[in-house]
């Protein structure tokens, strides 16, 4: 996936704008046959209120399993704050939603490090169905108010949870691991890098990686960052991999050094998927890679040179 394009599919549903499909008179869809994608187009007439009310009234509700949020703002970056509020108020009309991604923001209409978010705790509790939720974006207010925040919270059914971030900070990794997620099975950080707020520490990582309190964890993610070489040998003595099935190091500036750690550490022959596309391995790094784990689905896409000194992460501003 790219941030630098809008989402097509999300759990498993195509994705319709129904700002788009309203505007041109097309037949919409079925309301459970795709996700919902509600969002302003750059210099749009009305406010985001006004488009949610318009879905609110033109498709049924009951019906919609998932939701994407687009842009809120159509012109200057502006908070979640200000409409978080008046989704949530609708949430009860929506009892069977089960995904929901806030920020399907492309850096043409904003960076992600410019994506001005908000405390999302509220969101767990207005849908207590939920099974996934996509975060974009860690910013707060052009004075620093109001940053990406979550208290720690219970939550019986989510499934799956990712926060894409260009740095995540540290307080929200935090807080995620203080959760009680009895149902997580899949768990992705795009950790990001200092300079955009990612001042987060390896030994945050360290609930997700020994898994004690995430009992149905398969799936993890711990992604986008410079330091993705110490993640992976960490990575290598991790209780938690022996019961997952995917594993994503993917996004980071992972070199030959952080590729022999893992071949070196725990056996990962029992992996579905490993994900380790943009990345700085030598071609016979990468043929190590194959021959160790045959069996492995492994994504080397987007390598970057080895030789180059400036690595960077895919994803940061």
């Amino acid at each position: 996936m790219t941030i630098n394009q809008h989402i097509e599919e999300f759990h498993g549903l195509p994705v319709t704008d129904f700002r788009t499909a309203e505007a041109e008179g097309k037949k919409l869809p079925a309301a459970a046959a795709t996700a919902w994608r509600i969002g302003l187009d750059y210099e749009e007439e009305r406010e985001f209120g006004e488009v949610w009310a318009a879905f609110l009234k033109t498709v049924a509700l009951e019906e919609v399993t998932a939701l994407v949020l687009g842009p809120w703002f159509s012109e200057e970056p502006e908070s979640l704050s200000g409409v978080l509020p008046t989704v949530l108020a609708a949430a009860d009309r929506f009892p069977a939603l089960r995904a929901l991604f806030i920020g399907d923001i492309i850096a043409e209409e904003c960076e992600i490090s410019w994506i001005q978010m908000c405390e999302i705790t509220p969101v767990f509790a207005a849908f207590p169905q939920l099974e996934e939720l996509v975060v974009r974006g860690t910013d707060g207010d052009y004075d620093g108010k109001d940053p990406l925040s979550l208290k720690p919270v219970k939550h019986e059914k989510l499934k799956a949870l990712r926060f894409e971030a260009g740095g995540l900070p540290g307080s929200v990794i935090r807080s995620v691991a203080a959760c009680d997620f009895p149902a997580l099975e899949k768990l992705e950080l795009w950790l990001g890098v200092d300079n955009y707020g990612g001042d987060w520490t390896m030994e945050d990582l360290g609930p997700f990686l020994s898994g004690a309190n995430l009992p149905s964890l398969t799936y993890l993610g711990l992604q986008n960052a410079e330091q993705q070489d110490r993640i992976a040998a960490l990575v290598a003595q991790a209780p938690v991999v022996p019961r997952l099935t995917g594993l994503a190091l993917s996004l980071g500036a992972l070199t030959d050094e952080g590729a022999a750690a893992l071949l070196e550490g725990q056996p990962l022959t029992h992996l579905k998927k490993l994900d380790l596309r943009h990345h700085y391995l030598t071609e016979g790094m990468r043929k190590r890679l194959r021959d160790a784990l045959p069996g492995v689905e492994i994504d080397l896409s987007q390598a970057g040179d080895p030789n180059d000194n400036w690595r960077y992460v895919a994803v940061s501003e």
